[in-house]
C-alpha cells in the first residue's frame, strides 16, 4: 500500500476515534465539548487533536453532520420499507416512527440537533444537505401523492398572506410540484413530529403518559389526517 494511502487511512481512523469519544462526552456532558478533554481521553496531548479538528466548532460540525446523515438514513430506510408507494399514510407513519426510533437510540445526538442551541456556535452551510434529508423524505411523500393524483391542492384561502408568500417562495425555488397550501400542511406535520419526539425525549411526558409508543402513533395518525387528508 502506498504511503499516502496508509496516512489517509490512519488519519480517517483517528478522526473516527475522536468523534466516538466526543459522542461519549455528548452523552455525559451535553454539547459543551472540550477538545482538551477529548484529547485526554485518547491519551494524546491537546495540541495533537488540532491536526484533525482545528477548533471545537469544527468537531461539533462533524458530529452534527454525522447525526443528520444517520437520522436521514434511518428515515429513508423506514420509508423504503413500505412496498406500496401509493400508501402515503403508511409511508408517513413509517417515516415518523423511524425518527422516533433513531432519537430514542441516540438521545445525545438528537439533543445536539434539536435541543438547546450551543452557545457561540453557528452551523455552517455545509450542514444544510445533511439536515435536509429527513424533511425531503417527508416532502417526497407529498410529491408522490400529487403526481399520483392522490393529493389535491387544498386551496390557498386559509393561508395568511405572509405565510403564503413565504411558502410560494419556497415552492418556486425547490418544490414546484407541491401546492403551497399542501406544503403548509406538511410543515405543520413536520413540526408536530419533532415536537412529539422532543416532548418524549426531554421528559415532558413524565408522570403524564406511560404508553409512549402508542401515544406517539396516535399523534402521528392525527397529523396524517391533517397532512394527507
Amino acid at each position: 500500500m502506498a504511503a499516502g494511502s496508509i496516512r489517509a487511512r490512519v488519519r480517517a481512523e483517528m478522526i473516527d476515534e475522536i468523534k466516538a469519544i466526543a459522542r461519549k462526552h455528548l452523552a455525559s456532558d451535553g454539547a459543551n465539548l472540550s477538545l482538551r478533554a477529548v484529547a485526554r481521553d485518547m491519551g494524546m496531548v491537546s495540541s495533537a487533536i488540532y491536526r484533525y479538528f482545528p477548533s471545537r466548532d469544527d468537531l461539533l460540525t462533524a458530529l452534527i453532520m454525522d447525526a443528520y446523515n444517520a437520522l436521514g438514513a434511518a428515515v429513508e430506510q423506514a420509508d423504503d420499507t413500505v412496498e406500496d408507494r401509493a400508501d402515503l399514510r403508511g409511508r408517513w407513519l413509517a417515516a415518523c416512527h423511524g425518527v422516533r426510533r433513531w432519537a430514542l437510540a441516540n438521545p445525545a445526538e438528537y439533543a445536539l440537533l434539536f435541543g438547546s442551541p450551543v452557545p457561540g456556535y453557528a452551523a455552517p452551510q455545509d450542514t444544510i444537505a445533511a439536515a435536509s434529508r429527513t424533511p425531503l423524505t417527508l416532502i417526497r411523500i407529498l410529491e408522490d401523492g400529487v403526481s399520483r393524483g392522490l393529493l389535491s391542492d387544498p386551496g390557498p384561502d386559509s393561508l395568511p398572506d405572509g405565510v403564503r408568500t413565504d411558502l410560494d417562495r419556497l415552492r418556486e425555488s425547490t418544490l414546484p410540484d407541491v401546492p403551497s397550501a399542501l406544503l403548509a400542511r406538511g410543515t405543520v406535520g413536520w413540526i408536530h413530529l419533532f415536537g412529539a419526539v422532543s416532548f418524549e425525549l426531554f421528559g415532558q411526558l413524565n408522570n403524564v403518559i406511560e404508553a409512549r409508543e402508542e401515544y406517539f402513533d396516535h399523534q402521528m395518525r392525527l397529523a396524517a389526517d391533517l397532512v394527507l387528508g
